[in-house]
């Protein structure tokens, strides 16, 4: 896609917003294990017939020391947080070859009934800070009955924002490798992603060759568990969005028996080969589009249509623009000289794309482009996606998202040979963003570290009940995938919300958040095949 790093980067759960698009609370994508799987089969459309396999009830002694820490608390952050470091395994195959310290912070419980203990939350990614999340959001915007009876908690994953993060290139490096052109007119441009995405990979193995190998997402649900018992709680509770749901569905694979009250918010299907996940959510971005595209022409500020104007109408005039700014690139108001071309304003729109509550900011900043030739508002859509600040510093958001994606599952195209090939399905995918979404999933081809995952399904055999919640227009998660998840977790239940958006928790709907807030506090899950609008 023109946002440069995997595709396979979602967003998280947030707070509804017009104007803000902050990644600190939005996050990436990923998938999939093979560490602690059995079988290897996949068809070619992903179906995996590998079985994510528990883990043996009994902590082996040699972890022992890990699960038996007594951290020390310190106020951090917001008034009524506390931020602690707690130790895990570097490599679990290997418990004393060294150790990774993962940052954790929490808010206790703010009321007077029975505390239920600690409630987990991660917000997406791979990459996305669950510590910057809870202390910005859900440490305070979580409903007051939850966090009355639970302590708010995160965990930044290994190799995330303060645990341990991996790095790669420097600020000006990934503002060029931002720019890339990712939709290529002739093989010298094919070339030149090739060649970002190299040199991508080359740095990141060159500053983070320690971490790189064990960032796996299986390593980090296994550091979840020795949270869970230094915090003291017999069984996790956890509410995952986006990436969150595949470490929380991960979590209950390897630990069915330790999963508490757990909802799995904008489910990822874990069966899915690297390919046809980037598909799915190729169409999923298009989905979402058509839903934008419909609203946008009701409004007379619409700078891509009127009343009467099909959304493919709406498509062809976007890309018309997009290829107008491959062209000639326009004026942003940046204070580094970066203009906007057509990978940074088409991420603008992907941004966009994953809450309609910003659909009138995009009307906003399309507007100030197509007709003012100001393409600041886009380049700030672009630079949220990014995390990227004024001073043009980057989180390592995008830097963990790859190192996760690409050691969770082998990559979706091993040369820009095979990215041509697929072309068509993609763009039969979506006509606005399909050429450029086939060429973003170039990225992991040159990774330094060899993928230690495969798809596989996860079926968590005797957990307790678990919560899958799937939004029929996600344009990152898919709702097929939450059906699909749903289907193969032996005790789950498939919450719906038909609507627009990335995610359904705490978004608006009062009938997803009476369902969710009643089983986290009740412990009574919703009926199947409950839908809500």
């Amino acid at each position: 896609m023109h946002t440069r790093p995997s595709l396979r980067r979602t967003r998280g759960a947030r707070p509804r917003t017009t104007a803000r698009l902050t990644a600190a609370l939005l996050t990436a994508a990923a998938l999939l294990v093979s560490a602690c799987s059995s079988g290897s089969s996949t068809s070619a459309g992903g179906a995996a017939d590998a079985v994510l396999a528990a883990l043996p009830r009994a902590t082996p002694s040699a972890l022992s020391s890990y699960y038996s820490q007594r951290p020390r608390w310190r106020s951090c952050g917001a008034p009524g947080f506390q931020c602690t470091t707690i130790k895990a395994p570097l490599d679990y195959a290997k418990p004393g070859s060294g150790d990774v310290r993962l940052a954790v912070t929490r808010k206790r419980a703010t009321g007077k009934g029975r505390p239920l203990g600690s409630l987990l939350v991660n917000p997406g990614g791979p990459g996305g800070s669950a510590v910057g999340y809870v202390q910005q959001y859900a440490g305070i915007g979580y409903p007051a009955d939850v966090r009355a009876h639970y302590d708010m908690v995160a965990v930044d994953p290994r190799g995330v924002a303060r645990s341990e993060p991996v790095e790669c290139l420097d600020g000006r490096q990934m503002d060029r490798y931002t720019q890339t052109d990712l939709t290529p007119d002739d093989q010298p441009e094919q070339n030149a992603v090739a060649t970002a995405d190299r040199t991508f990979a080359e740095s990141c193995g060159a500053h983070s060759a320690r971490l790189l190998r064990h960032v796996s997402t299986v390593e980090a649900a296994r550091d979840m568990d020795i949270v869970r018992a230094v915090l003291g709680d017999p069984k996790l509770n956890y509410v995952g969005a986006s990436y969150g749901t595949f470490l929380g569905a991960t979590y209950a694979g390897l630990f069915p028996g330790r999963v508490g009250r757990m909802v799995l918010d904008g489910a990822m299907d874990p069966s899915l080969d690297a390919r046809q996940m980037n598909l799915d959510q190729t169409a999923g971005f298009e989905t979402a589009f058509q839903a934008f595209a419909k609203d946008c022409v009701r409004h007379s500020d619409c700078p891509l249509g009127s009343s009467g104007t099909t959304p493919a109408q709406v498509g062809d005039h976007l890309r018309a623009f997009f290829r107008k700014l491959d062209a000639h690139p326009i004026q942003a108001g940046d204070a580094d000289g970066r203009k906007l071309g057509e990978s940074l304003a088409t991420t603008g729109v992907i941004a966009a794309m994953y809450d309609q509550g910003t659909w009138e900011q995009l009307r906003e900043a399309l507007t100030s482009a197509m007709k003012k030739n100001d393409g600041a508002g886009l380049l700030a859509l672009s630079d949220s996606y990014y995390e990227r600040d004024a001073d043009g510093h980057y989180s390592n958001l995008m830097m963990a998202n790859a190192a996760v994606n690409c050691l969770d599952l082998p990559p979706a195209f091993t040369g820009p040979e095979q990215v041509d090939k697929a072309l068509p399905a993609f763009e039969k995918a979506s006509p606005v963003f399909g050429d450029g979404l086939a060429w973003a999933s170039l990225n992991c081809a040159y990774w330094p570290v060899k993928a230690t995952g495969e798809p596989h399904r996860i079926e968590a055999k005797g957990a307790a009940p678990i919560v899958v919640v799937g939004t029929t227009r996600d344009p990152a998660t898919p709702y097929r995938w939450a059906r699909s998840l749903a289907h193969q977790l032996s005790s789950s239940r498939l919450l719906t919300y038909a609507g627009d958006g990335h995610t359904a928790y705490g978004r608006g709907s009062s009938c997803i958040d009476t369902a969710i807030n009643t089983y986290l506090l009740a412990g009574t899950p919703p009926t199947e095949g409950k839908r809500c609008s």
